[in-house]
């Protein structure tokens, strides 16, 4: 059920705007593959839960620090599976996990507090549902400004730091700074190295992850 709300009252969300720029903001089209967007979506909810410092990573490790649940339903969800598995530790079998869902969650909390609309699509005789942009300057607005700061050479937030590193490593940087030059691709990279070490840790299993859904569907 859409819960009563408007899209400027919406907090930013780390996953949220991630899905705003994986995305073109006028047809919703992707801008990744269905690996490297399922992935970075499912790093983006623990990179949420690392900022709230319920979790954190090390060594290929996803620990939990805090069991007081968010009150994001999603966040919750996700918190509480961690709870439950604490045999399961490793980071990239919790990406792989919560890659499955991600998508389809992810939009879903978008579309209740009215980030996103659902539109029908017909294709080949199936129908589908995809999500599009309630306002496309909202959506465009994280492309824009991680764009510009970047080219700009500047320092990023906590929270851009973390949408540079999920551009970094799902491949998106390269649309990010076309026809940028070559400086600003080495200054995102600066950023997302200088970053904390947890974080560092969630991205280079989020590049893991990405790489062997990469290879396994070349191999199939």
């Amino acid at each position: 059920m859409r819960a009563v709300g408007t899209a400027a009252a919406v907090t930013p969300r780390i996953a949220d705007e991630f899905f705003y720029m994986a995305h073109d903001d006028q047809t919703g089209r992707p801008r990744l593959f269905d690996t490297a967007l399922a992935s970075g979506l499912a790093a983006a909810l623990l990179a949420e839960l690392y900022y709230m410092r319920r979790i954190t990573f090390e060594h290929g490790k996803v620990y939990v620090l805090r069991t007081i649940p968010p009150n994001d339903w999603l966040q919750h969800l996700v918190l509480d599976r961690l709870i439950a598995q604490p045999q399961h530790t490793d980071t990239r079998t919790w990406l792989t996990f919560l890659a499955t869902a991600a998508y389809e969650q992810v939009a879903t909390r978008m579309w209740q507090v009215g980030l996103l609309r659902q539109h029908r699509v017909s294709r080949l005789w199936r129908q589908r549902t995809v999500y599009l942009p309630t306002d496309i300057n909202t959506a465009a607005w994280s492309w824009a400004r991680l764009s510009q700061q970047v080219r700009n050479y500047r320092q990023l937030d906590h929270f851009d730091v973390a949408l540079a590193g999920l551009t970094l490593h799902t491949q998106l940087d390269t649309a990010l700074l076309d026809g940028a030059p070559y400086s600003a691709q080495t200054h995102l990279r600066q950023v997302v190295n200088q970053s904390w070490l947890p974080l560092r840790d969630l991205l280079a299993d989020l590049s893991s992850v990405i790489g062997a859904g990469v290879l396994s569907h070349r191999t199939t």
